[in-house]
């Protein structure tokens, strides 16, 4: 980071006198009592700030790390991270994992074509196979029910813990279609020949997990087999057609205009069906594709005024934005689709003409209970003789009567003319479109590769029974198409459904290389829509801990959370797959959002070749940029590394234990003993890293019998006020040491799975590690951590950084401190404050006063200490507002402005429904901040002060 040390010498003492040991002590005089000498508030500050530190020094051991590492420093080497080699060595790893997932897909493809040329289909097939929902299910005799039957499962750490078959594969049929419908049977006889390449694809890539065939009949082929559970209902909501990678991947992108006729003769059960029918074609489009949705009779009605004349992007938030909107649909009058029609034509001409769609294929939905005309002069006008624009008509209602202007339009405009009588017949209907839509695709034979956005698919979740104990694990898709070579109907264009394979984020995530990034920095892709794919701020949940999704989870911009950005430099240049640089100053909050860092960051991106997506990494100016190397001999690095009070960070690869099967039960101290000791161990390691890790355990070692002494003296702590010690280091090495028996914590939580923020993670270093950093080598920072809940968790964390070098360049080595209780802290802050400088030892003056209320906050204005504990961790605004703007004015906090364009808005029912953000998702904050009253539910207005930490 970049530090700033030229500041005002009565700053500088200010900071001295109140923040000795990084507090605030803040006093406040009711009634008319005689002010309070600076003398004495800087008397009890000094005897608290002196004693507490000498508590943290003592039993962190502090002192004794930085002497250990000051011992090597002559032999240690210096480097600067060079950032754009950083981002192109991440890129390649990246593209390896997508390469491994694309070629395993389309041995799939290869697979399945040859499968169904060499099948012919045969009405009367009759064919068990293993129905996902259905195995290993009994009738009231105890006899296998029809397509059940014995199925082997048995539980898999890889696939969620859940319990699988790695030999065979299962299908899933939709709950409104029938089990043994002919062309599912013959669909499912041909399709056997996948299960073959299913098992080689997972022996030859250990790390794939779900790989599957979704057929254009309906059903989905998964390996491995695993059983399927229906909701409450007796439903699985859950149709392979519908899922965004098969609609990507069977199709190109496209421009869509809805015509929905609205007169009338279209009330009650057939505005209904209307509705369902456009919704479900909504369900039907991806972010590749843009639409409009238009009602007429008489008159011609956009859906959404606010977007008259134009298309919008078909992401979630737009689609679901329009679905709301159905509602408002009434019939009256009469219709004239011509109008309609022309509307329909003239956007999509502009479309085209702008470039502002998918610059794609185009198609019109026409949804109606029929046409008396069939407005061929329109077609002539505006799509003959080259026919751009496909014409899908929708005939509502069981009557026939118009039907056949209706088909004429679909066969002149080479499109698909579809009658839907009743809303079970609407889905089936809907998905026929695409068949058509994919058919130059299939004719080229265009086997194009398709990755979807991160996401996590709910349906699926539900039927693995994952959700009940499982939070969204996201992922993303590759898939491909599948067609029909036969002779006979190559020319026609068959789309025989599509195969894919998921790839989880947290193995992309397993590729960054923490330990080059330094304690502040990151790595983030995104896809070629801006959306992210990774990044350390996306939060996908309501809250931490629970499971609910946020609806537009999956849509979230790279400039939602990059917000610094205001002229989407750096959102630009990675959608257009450039390689670059780019310099900002940020602002991150840490600790839950209530607290703020600010930092100036180097952003360093280029593309994941053969995807859409592209990878960046973010480096803080200062320690951030530097990295040092240090050697110790093998035999002393394992044997500490071996250490019990030694763990690694669970979610840094080390070793990568997951491409070999054998290697699978390793834990990464094991694979990298077994990496550096072995031969020819076949495991995948960062030796770099491992080699600083050794080399970190050596140096840290002199800590573990430290703390033991300290430990083992029954004359220190005997109040057991310190209860643990703890330590981590640049390579996600981490040491700790208990003064108190487990069963004794106050705090349980800390430095386990369940304190997310506390431990190092695949995307941050700790929040004790990280604030520390931010402080002067040597100082302590102290807190009391924040809840998920919101409640206290009745201790104190004090840290401090250990710097290699007495230089900004110096690389931040490692960072120790300790836990003590609440209650201990507190009662050597009520001592100190007894304290004054009288002859006699009698002290007029102290916090036991009742006309003096004395406060102590931390760097971030939280109350650590007030004589009402109720207090204890809230804002010192919210406490004492007229102080705390007082020491705003003194220049001793500063107030920093955030945007959380996560954040989540209610809305009063009358306020307006503008549509302007469908146009500029960006300004979405500043629209709701100047069109409506809101109330944020995540974002905390704690988060926009903080500490004016200008000594760093």
């Amino acid at each position: 980071m970049q530090r700033n040390r030229r500041i005002p010498l009565m700053h500088a003492r200010c900071l001295l006198l109140c923040v000795m040991s990084a507090f605030w002590t803040a006093l406040e005089v009711r009634g008319s009592q005689p002010e309070i000498p600076l003398s004495v508030v800087k008397l009890w500050a000094s005897a608290f700030g002196g004693e507490i530190k000498s508590i943290a020094s003592k039993y962190s051991g502090s002192q004794l790390l930085q002497k250990k590492y000051k011992e090597y420093e002559k032999s240690v080497r210096i480097e600067e991270i060079d950032g754009a080699k950083l981002v192109k060595n991440l890129a390649l790893n990246m593209e390896e994992i997508f390469r491994k997932k694309a070629e395993a897909t389309r041995r799939l493809v290869e697979a399945a074509e040859e499968a169904h040329l060499q099948h012919e289909e045969n009405p009367d097939l009759q064919y068990e196979y293993f129905n996902a929902v259905l195995i290993n299910e009994v009738d009231e005799d105890g006899n296998s029910v029809e397509l059940g039957g014995e199925f082997l499962l048995e539980p898999n750490d890889h696939f969620n813990n859940l319990s699988v078959n790695l030999s065979l594969s299962v299908v899933q049929v939709p709950t409104n279609m029938y089990n043994k419908d002919p062309d599912i049977v013959n669909g499912v006889y041909w399709s056997e020949a996948l299960n073959k390449v299913f098992v080689d694809n997972f022996k030859r890539d250990p790390t794939l997990i779900w790989q599957y065939f979704g057929s254009a009949k309906g059903f989905f082929r998964q390996y491995p087999g695993v059983k399927w559970h229906p909701d409450e209902h007796g439903v699985i909501a859950f149709d392979c057609r519908n899922r965004k990678w098969y609609i990507q991947a069977a199709t190109s992108p496209k421009d869509v205009v809805i015509l929905v006729d609205v007169s009338g003769s279209m009330k009650g059960l057939r505005l209904t069906i209307a509705r369902q029918t456009v919704a479900s074609i909504l369900d039907t489009l991806g972010d590749d594709d843009f639409f409009n949705i238009i009602a007429y009779n008489q008159e011609i009605h956009y859906v959404e005024p606010c977007l008259n004349g134009t298309l919008v992007q078909a992401d979630s938030t737009n689609k679901d934005h329009f679905k709301e909107h159905l509602d408002k649909l009434f019939a009256k009058g009469i219709g004239l689709l011509g109008n309609a029609l022309t509307e329909a034509f003239t956007i999509l001409n502009e479309i085209n003409q702008t470039g502002r769609g998918s610059s794609c294929s185009q198609a019109i939905m026409l949804i109606t209970d029929g046409a008396t005309e069939m407005h061929d002069d329109v077609f002539a006008k505006y799509n003959w003789p080259e026919r751009k624009v496909r014409i899908f008509p929708y005939l509502i209602g069981r009557e026939s009567a118009f039907a056949d202007n209706l088909k004429w339009m679909a066969c002149a405009n080479k499109g698909y003319f579809s009658q839907i009588s009743t809303l079970a017949d609407v889905q089936e209907n809907v998905m026929r479109y695409l068949h058509v839509m994919s058919r130059p695709k299939v004719i080229d034979h265009e086997h194009d590769t398709v990755w979807t956005e991160a996401y996590v698919d709910s349906a699926l979740a539900q039927a693995h029974k994952l959700g009940e104990n499982k939070g969204p694990n996201p992922m993303t898709t590759v898939a491909m198409p599948v067609f029909s070579t036969k002779n006979e109907t190559k020319n026609q264009g068959i789309l025989l459904g599509v195969v894919g394979t998921d790839i989880p984020i947290q193995e992309l995530m397993k590729t960054i290389p923490k330990h080059k990034l330094g304690i502040h920095g990151y790595a983030f892709a995104i896809t070629n829509n801006g959306y992210i794919l990774t990044h350390p701020d996306l939060r996908p949940l309501y809250q931490e801990g629970q499971k609910r999704k946020k609806p537009s989870y999956s849509s979230v911009d790279l400039s939602e959370v990059e917000w610094e950005d205001t002229e989407d430099v750096l959102r630009t240049a990675m959608v257009n797959r450039r390689t670059g640089t780019f310099s900002m100053e940020v602002k991150r909050t840490v600790d839950k959002g209530k607290r703020v860092l600010t930092m100036h960051n180097d952003y360093y991106y280029t593309d994941i070749r053969g995807t859409p997506f592209s990878v960046g990494v973010a480096l803080s100016r200062g320690h951030g940029k530097y990295f040092f190397k240090g050697n110790v001999s093998l035999e002393a690095g394992l044997h500490d590394l071996e250490q019990p009070d030694v763990a690694l960070a669970d979610e840094w690869t080390y070793c990568n234990t997951d491409e070999h099967h054998e290697h699978r039960h390793l834990t990464q101290v094991q694979a990298i003993k077994l990496y550096m000791t072995s031969r020819k161990p076949h495991l995948k390691c960062d030796r770099e890293l491992i080699q600083q890790v050794l080399f970190d355990a050596v140096v840290t070692a002199p800590l573990e019998a430290y703390w033991t002494g300290l430990a083992l003296n029954k004359s220190e702590n005997s109040d057991k006020g310190v209860e643990i010690a703890f330590l981590g280091t640049r390579t996600g090495l981490s040491r700790t040491n208990l003064f108190v028996v487990p069963e004794q914590l106050t705090n349980q939580d800390f430095l386990t799975a369940e304190d997310k923020e506390g431990v190092f993670n695949a995307d941050h270093f700790p929040l004790w590690y990280k604030r520390a950093a931010e402080q002067v080598p040597g100082t302590f920072v102290y807190s009391i951590p924040f809840s998920s809940g919101g409640e206290n968790k009745s201790v104190v964390l004090a840290s401090t950084a250990i710097q290699l070098l007495d230089d900004r360049k110096s690389p931040i080595v490692a960072a120790v401190g300790i836990q003590m209780k609440l209650e201990f802290f507190q009662r050597k802050f009520w001592t100190a404050s007894r304290q004054c400088n009288a002859l006699d030892g009698k002290c007029t003056i102290s916090c036991d006063n009742e006309d003096i209320k004395c406060y102590l906050i931390d760097n971030n204005g939280f109350i650590l200490v007030s004589e009402d504990t109720s207090q204890t961790n809230l804002f010192f605004g919210e406490v004492e507002g007229a102080v705390m703007n007082k020491l705003l004015l003194m220049g001793s906090f500063k107030k920093i402005n955030l945007y959380d364009y996560q954040a989540l808005c209610k809305e009063y029912a009358g306020s307006s429904d503008s549509a302007r953000t469908l146009l500029d998702p960006f300004t979405a904050v500043k629209w709701l901040l100047t069109e409506l009253v809101i109330f944020l539910l995540e974002f905390n207005l704690y988060s926009w002060w903080n500490y004016d930490s200008t000594v760093k």
